[in-house]
């Protein structure tokens, strides 16, 4: 199945470039020219994946909106030119933006692409196995090799984040957002609280491995 793509912003230099041969590449593309279209689009056809120059746009799809109805967790990748400031790719992430790539470099951003959508489709099984770990969404259960974890409704709900991609560092605002559905930057030790719980209980259920790893100063990733 073709996966959907929203292009939003396209570089105005290379007017149709990226749509030419993102289509090319077997995506279905709807290009938009503004974030209002964009939110628009988003909302009617539910995109698999959004591009975008726009840090704005992503922190609106990650906001929500009162009375609007489009995915607040759908893949997000801002384009930015060549050689782009660090401090505007650190903001992209800080605004809600699951990757950052280079207009210009072409066959990386599709293996971004490719990358962000394996990503989003092994989050959305139901039963997910990391290491001793087996996370069943469907039971809302959390087993260590086995034996099942008396888990808090948002402990669940964090382990499930994290078990999505067990080796990526996600931001302490990344989880407010995904998890506990907050919006904007909050000063908090909501996670920090929940994470550590979680890790404890963990290690108590007969873990080997060391879980829900605190990166300091970015955020925690499940394993090592």
């Amino acid at each position: 199945m073709r996966a959907a793509l929203l292009l939003a912003d396209p570089d105005p230099a290379r007017p149709g470039y990226l749509e030419r041969n993102l289509s090319s590449d077997g995506f279905d593309v709807v290009e938009a020219g503004w974030s209002a279209q964009a939110l628009d689009i988003a909302e009617r056809s539910r995109p698999d994946i959004v591009l975008t120059g726009e840090m704005e746009l992503c922190a609106r799809l990650r906001e929500g909106e009162p009375g609007r109805r489009w995915d607040r967790n759908v893949p997000v990748i801002v384009l930015t030119a060549p050689g782009a400031d660090p401090v505007e790719r650190i903001r992209a992430f800080e605004w809600g933006a699951d990757d950052v790539a280079e207009r210009d470099l072409y066959p990386e951003l599709v293996a971004r692409i490719h990358a962000l959508l394996r990503r989003a489709a092994a989050g959305q099984a139901d039963v997910l196995e990391v290491g001793e770990l087996v996370v069943d969404r469907r039971a809302r259960q959390v087993r260590v090799r086995g034996v099942p974890v008396s888990l808090a409704a948002r402990e669940f709900d964090l382990a499930v984040g994290l078990a999505r991609d067990p080796h990526r560092v996600f931001t302490k605002e990344e989880l407010l957002r995904d998890v506990w559905g907050y919006g904007g930057r909050l000063v908090t030790r909501t996670v920090d609280s929940h994470a550590s719980r979680l890790r404890r209980k963990l290690c108590a259920a007969g873990a080997e491995l060391p879980y829900v790893i605190n990166v300091w100063g970015r955020g925690y990733r499940l394993l090592e």
